[in-house]
């Protein structure tokens, strides 16, 4: 990148010799902070490498697919979606990143990559399409997002956010770079996910139909994925909120689409669209429709606070689907709300016992426990969530909170400790401190 493309970047007025005594930003230069994006060839600023993306991959990646309880547990289906993505993948522009596809079992409408290649769809959405290419568009989109670098990018204007507002000094260590990744922490990892551009969203459907094509693909795939999609928005807003805010839709893009076949793909519209092969591979989902779609009118009233009929969703989706876990800890949330505790455990517990060893029930299972005043229930379900995935302060401030309540003032305060030197903040923070000072911890 030469000093004319970078000034183009910067903030009006500042010259790039502003820019490089801004905190000792010269040490930029140990981190590589121009890379060749591998679709376009071009230069752009870049503090996150292959190895930071692989890194981001492996250690938030496992949260989100918890938030979306769990890995779907069909290998056999997990199995054909790998094997999609994988084709798409070797036919990319960055076949050696360390790929991996799983459907992972929420019942909303979305599908999403991290910027090291691990890509997921839910369960949600894979029961909705119709014919494998649809299916490969839908991946190819996401290999697109991955392959272009549209994540790690955002990531980068977070690090040159933290180094103009608090000069540079940290990065050489990586300190600013692990502030922004750090920030996406916590029980969720939305900020990651969040909303592409609509130039983003455009290259990714671009370079999906280039990657279907390239498998063997009818590129009139991509244009029924969004027929699809547009339609059940029509129909079912709520179940698509989450897809729409993270991709954005519009019928610029599935015009842009149309013309992509009639134009540039126009001798390869009679590529197969492998409908038979992903109903085959896809009956076992497909057999739980009506379940998921219940699902998604529990998530609805959910949402509405309309907890009553939510219930009653999702005791038809369980009548549809017994010892679904998802459906299971939907149900003891859904209990919680209204407040039914001993409902609430009951299905908590039925949800662990459905999934053994995922997270997210371990974690609301803890939450059940502490709004009960089951304080030591609660501490063995938060630690071990801890143990799962460690890392989580606010865990430090609701185990201090539960040996708090039992009487174990030194247990507490060393947890309220750990939590405020950890970067705790807000009324959790001054409660903490607060609770330090009445035990003459600080004086």
């Amino acid at each position: 990148m030469n000093g004319r493309s970078l000034a183009r970047r910067l903030p009006s007025g500042m010259s790039r010799r502003d820019f490089l005594r801004l905190g000792g930003v010269a040490a930029i230069g140990l981190l590589a902070g121009c890379a060749v994006n591998p679709v376009t060839g071009q230069s752009q600023l870049m503090f996150i490498d292959k190895d930071d993306e692989v890194k981001i991959d492996r250690q938030y990646a496992p949260r989100q697919h918890s938030n979306d309880y769990g890995v779907f547990r069909d290998k056999a289906l997990n199995a054909y979606v790998n094997s999609v993505g994988q084709t798409l993948a070797a036919r990319s522009h960055r076949p050696d990143m360390p790929y991996s596809f799983q459907a992972v079992s929420a019942t909303y409408v979305n599908a999403y990559a991290f910027p090291g290649g691990n890509i997921a769809c839910t369960r949600g959405i894979l029961v909705g399409l119709h014919n494998e290419a649809e299916l490969a568009a839908l991946l190819g989109h996401e290999i697109g997002h991955v392959n272009a670098r549209h994540t790690a990018a955002r990531m980068s204007q977070g690090v040159l956010a933290q180094l103009l507002l608090g000069g540079a000094g940290a990065v050489a260590g990586g300190g600013a770079l692990g502030q922004v990744v750090q920030g996406l922490g916590g029980l969720g990892v939305s900020a990651m996910l969040a909303s592409y551009s609509r130039d983003d969203e455009r290259q990714a459907d671009e370079l999906g139909m280039e990657y279907m094509v390239r498998a063997g693909y009818n590129p009139l795939g991509e244009v029924q994925l969004m027929e699809f999609l547009m339609a059940q928005h029509k129909d079912r807003p709520n179940a698509l909120e989450t897809l729409f805010a993270t991709h954005p839709m519009s019928d610029e893009r599935r015009a842009d689409a149309i013309r992509r076949t009639e134009t540039q793909y126009a001798q390869v519209r009679d590529l197969p669209f492998l409908e038979a092969r992903y109903m085959d591979n896809t009956a076992s989902l497909r057999k739980q429709a009506g379940a998921i779609r219940a699902m998604q009118d529990g998530d609805k009233y959910m949402a509405k606070k309309n907890y009553g009929e939510a219930a009653q969703a999702y005791d038809a989706a369980l009548a549809a689907a017994p010892g679904d876990y998802a459906g299971l800890l939907m149900m003891a949330k859904c209990q919680a709300a209204m407040e039914r505790w001993r409902d609430a455990r009951q299905f908590a517990r039925l949800a662990r016992q459905a999934y053994p060893g995922e997270a997210q029930a371990v974690l609301v299972g803890g939450q059940i426990a502490l709004a009960s005043d089951e304080f030591e229930q609660a501490y063995v379900d938060f630690t071990e969530y801890n143990r799962i995935f460690p890392g989580n302060n606010g865990l430090n401030f609701l185990r201090g909170y539960c040996r708090e309540k039992q009487g174990r003032t030194r247990d507490a305060a060393s947890l309220y400790r750990n939590f405020l030197r950890n970067g705790g903040s807000g009324q959790q923070a001054q409660y903490a401190y607060a609770r330090l000072v009445q035990w003459g911890y600080v004086r």
